[in-house]
């Protein structure tokens, strides 16, 4: 009778974890799922945390990855699908959100990234002329997918053509995980920590 009820208890207690797992996390009164679907797969949040600049919250933001990763460069060499969402805290205008998110990409290349991405940078860079700017809520999701590359939209809708290289996706997620992040509290946030 014992052993019996501990193995009830063993397995709601592993039932019960498991359901506080599955959750979303909230960050700054925004949900971020648990899980995404990405080229058919599944992936897991590997983190999630709020940029935030001076005073102002901009955005919250999650990494989904094909399995959880601590340190940025397990990130960047885990192959396979992998997304960023975020969810914008305040209003921003393109050029605004343009302008930081290049800069964040060109703080964290070496000078013979610059160059063997300069296509796709420029690609990236005019993604930001197809929309006037982003209000409080608006989302923008960054998918890599290895059989189409990095596909980038706004509230649902693909902004621009997908960008072929996966080392050009790893740039952008260099902008928060890189050796020059944008804030320095959101990397580990990001790995999970």
């Amino acid at each position: 009778m014992k052993v019996q009820l501990s193995a009830l208890m063993t397995a709601a207690a592993l039932t019960l974890g498991s359901l506080s797992t599955a959750q979303a996390v909230e960050v700054q009164g925004v949900k971020i799922e648990d899980t995404a679907t990405v080229a058919g797969k599944t992936l897991v949040l590997n983190g999630a945390g709020a940029r935030i600049k001076a005073v102002f919250k901009v955005y919250a933001i999650g990494l989904y990855l094909t399995e959880k990763k601590t340190t940025p460069a397990d990130v960047l060499a885990l192959g396979g699908p992998k997304r960023f969402k975020i969810v914008f805290l305040r209003e921003l205008t393109s050029d605004e959100f343009g302008q930081a998110f290049l800069a964040g990409i060109n703080k964290n290349l070496e000078k013979d990234e610059k160059t063997r991405y300069v296509n796709q940078i420029t690609k990236f860079g005019d993604l930001f002329t197809e929309f006037e700017g982003v209000k409080k809520g608006d989302v923008i999701i960054g998918d890599y997918n290895p059989a189409v590359g990095t596909t980038i939209t706004l509230n649902g809708k693909q902004l621009g053509s997908p960008l072929p290289d996966v080392g050009f996706y790893n740039a952008i997620l260099r902008i928060w995980i890189g050796a020059n992040p944008a804030d320095n509290l959101l990397k580990p946030a990001l790995l999970g920590e």
